[in-house]
């Protein structure tokens, strides 16, 4: 069996953060793909919600929806409601957990999914929003998973798609949100907590053969360390043959 891929590694990365009897709101890409390997391998009771309004979707191997509103993603749901209600459920705070990809991301969880560059002339226009600042700003706890690149990492995001702890302390609760806040940023070089006061990111375990000068390499902004920074424990064959199994790529390759 072929090693995991940088991908591969950051999906069974953050799919280890999802327990059972809890409910995660999904976003779509990795967020997904870490919720269904989570339900296969440890949480068969995890609730997947996907912002279409679709509650405890049922996976199908090799046939993942692209979409949180299409007819894929409704496959064996018990429940099947519109947007307005899934947020008003997050609202309400039912929402365990929120998982977000991100296209920027500084050292306060802020997230950029909207633009790069200059805001009245972006040298690139990225989706958007949808439902990722209702997830980022309602739901009790976010993880965040991305690809770790020093253009990715920033100091301060372009544009703030998706709140974070905004300006680190109290700024967040400051501006009205009350619940949730960033929890961990997975990469497929470190994992990343949060400073319980300061809410800078902080690196808090390193992937299998990264150094920490490799990730202070490839972040632009001045990292921090948990005092005893950890390990975390590679993928194991079954994670990998489940995730390729569910992915529809050849568990053999």
């Amino acid at each position: 069996m072929s090693p995991a891929s940088p991908e591969e590694l950051r999906t069974i990365t953050i799919s280890r953060m999802l327990d059972d009897h809890r409910v995660v709101f999904a976003g779509v890409g990795a967020p997904l793909v870490a919720s269904a390997l989570a339900r296969r391998l440890h949480a068969p009771h995890l609730s997947v919600v996907l912002e279409g309004g679709i509650i405890g979707v049922t996976f199908r191997d090799g046939s993942l929806p692209v979409s949180t509103n299409e007819m894929r993603a409704a496959f064996g749901a018990p429940m099947l409601t519109d947007i307005t209600d899934v947020f008003l459920y997050a609202q309400a705070g039912f929402f365990d957990y929120g998982v977000l990809g991100a296209a920027q991301v500084d050292r306060f969880g802020n997230i950029n999914s909207s633009i790069i560059g200059d805001h009245d002339h972006p040298t690139v226009r990225l989706p958007g929003s949808g439902g990722a600042n209702d997830i980022a700003s309602l739901c009790n706890k976010l993880l965040i998973v991305t690809s770790h690149e020093s253009r990715r990492f920033v100091e301060k995001v372009d544009f703030i798609t998706s709140p974070g702890w905004l300006s680190g302390g109290t700024t967040r609760c400051d501006a009205g949100l009350r619940q949730g806040g960033p929890a961990a940023v997975v990469t497929e070089l470190a994992v990343f907590d949060f400073h319980p006061v300061s809410k800078e990111m902080r690196v808090c375990a390193l992937q299998e053969g990264v150094t920490i000068d490799e990730v202070r390499s490839r972040t632009g902004f001045e990292l921090t360390t948990v005092a005893d920074v950890g390990q975390v424990a590679p993928p194991t064959s079954v994670e990998l043959q489940t995730l390729r199994k569910l992915t529809g790529v050849d568990a053999h390759q």
